[in-house]
């Protein structure tokens, strides 16, 4: 794995806060996502061929977020595979990202064009170079989020609908489709998890219960703060309980929670304005 710095992108990381996969086989390197931008994407190139085959066999993206998918500019469009479903997310969505992130990385998106997988995969089982992977296509996290399971060594590539040790960020969360997300990864028979931010989890369910405790909290959260009557700005600076306190990140993915979904919880809470006869 190459290791996503655990704070949020800025030009001291050039946007490289994603965890990068990458698996030896006999036909070459298996890579699963392909970092921010077109230099990150050409250093994960350089990594896997010299730790994993000389050559890239596949490069999996598992979902919209550009820390996962702008580095697929540096890789052969053919060897780039992902579901149908993530294809369709990233056709509509993924050149939307491209202005903000020349503005927030400055010169570490140099030369970084939106490019789109040039395969599309199946869920089931790819068998490449003697790895069994088995691709499962989930969501919650954002639209549509592929996972990898390394049937081989029972390592299951999780992407974003996973973090550990980090705050879970919810841009385009669905809380519910995540939380059942969640629940269908604990049926996989793995042993460990590769998270999309944070360090390596050795068991099974640590990460992927730690996620569902910080989604449960925030969701809980937010509609009790809606029947107080608080305001969004009182949201982000609620106090957020031990251990969830303790992850890299919880104040920065509160606040932006509350943005994302406060307003929407809110509304709900509130009800329709009744006009006067």
């Amino acid at each position: 794995m190459i290791r996503g710095a655990d704070s949020r992108m800025n030009r001291a990381n050039a946007g490289a806060i994603a965890n990068i996969g990458i698996l030896g086989t006999s036909a070459g390197a298996v890579v699963i996502d392909a970092g921010t931008s077109l230099g990150q994407g050409r250093a994960i190139r350089a990594a896997a061929e010299r730790l994993a085959g000389g050559r890239i066999a596949r490069v999996y993206v598992t979902h919209l977020h550009p820390d996962h998918s702008y580095g697929i500019a540096a890789f052969d469009p053919a060897v780039v595979a992902t579901t149908a479903p993530v294809l369709v997310s990233l056709r509509s969505g993924l050149a939307a990202y491209a202005d903000g992130l020349y503005r927030l990385l400055g010169a570490a998106m140099t030369g970084t064009e939106p490019t789109l997988p040039g395969t599309v995969v199946a869920d089931g089982v790819e068998d490449i170079g003697g790895r069994r992977l088995r691709l499962l296509t989930l969501a919650g996290h954002s639209a549509v989020d592929l996972v990898v399971l390394d049937e081989v060594t029972g390592t299951l590539f999780a992407g974003d609908l996973v973090f550990h040790g980090r705050a879970p960020a919810t841009p385009d969360a669905q809380l519910d489709r995540w939380r059942a997300a969640l629940d269908r990864l604990l049926t996989l028979g793995h042993r460990r998890v590769v998270p999309g931010h944070g360090p390596v989890d050795p068991t099974p369910d640590t990460a992927i219960r730690q996620t569902r405790a910080w989604l449960d909290w925030l969701e809980r959260t937010f509609h009790e703060a809606a029947a107080r009557g608080l305001s969004l700005a009182e949201v982000g600076e609620l106090p957020i309980p031990e251990p969830l306190a303790t992850l890299a990140e919880a104040r920065y993915e509160l606040q932006r929670s509350a943005v994302h979904l406060y307003p929407g919880v809110e509304q709900r809470a509130l009800g329709p304005v009744q006009r006067a006869p």
